[in-house]
């Protein structure tokens, strides 16, 4: 395999959800020897618009593979599972949109790659329009930072979790 192809094997196996240690002994496997920095540092040059490109894929050959499905309330995760109220920086009253605004729908990406001292973490749209990145430690608090587009009200935290939750497969 030269470069470029271990570059698309592990950004096809990263967008995929499989560990690096896992895609280093596939590699392994087919006679590719390489260190565990060195495939990190590979993974970390992927392109987001390549992981883009490969989650779009995954979805459309995922709703091919199932019809959709409501989740039933009995599985959803109690209140508990997720604070109430994530920690938000203080911005300006002025700031803040309104509460009868018209909405679009609440968009949570969760990172392939978690950042240092977090066990998750992404990036949330509101359906209000303010946008946030998102952390998830290794205790279980959520976090908000980078909030840009004025503050969250109690309806975008709420959507927030219910769409973390969908996406976390909880």
């Amino acid at each position: 395999m030269n470069n470029e192809q271990i570059k698309q094997f592990v950004a096809e196996r990263v967008a995929q959800g499989i560990p690096l240690s896992k895609i280093q002994d596939e590699l392994t496997a087919q006679n590719v020897k390489i260190t565990f920095m060195e495939l990190r540092l590979i993974a970390s040059e992927i392109d987001t618009e390549e992981l883009e490109k490969l989650d779009k894929k995954a979805e459309v050959k995922k709703e091919e593979k199932a019809p959709e499905a409501a989740p039933a309330q009995e599985e959803m995760p109690t209140e508990e599972a997720v604070p109430p109220q994530a920690e938000v920086p203080a911005e300006t009253p002025a700031e803040a949109p309104a509460e009868d605004a018209p909405r679009g729908p609440t968009v949570v990406e969760v990172s392939k790659l978690a950042m240092p001292g977090y066990a998750l973490n992404g990036s949330v749209k509101f359906g209000s329009g303010v946008t946030a990145d998102w952390y998830l430690d290794q205790m279980g608090r959520l976090a908000l930072d980078k909030v840009e587009g004025g503050k969250p009200n109690e309806k975008d935290i709420e959507e927030f979790q219910l769409e973390l939750r969908k996406a976390l497969g909880a």
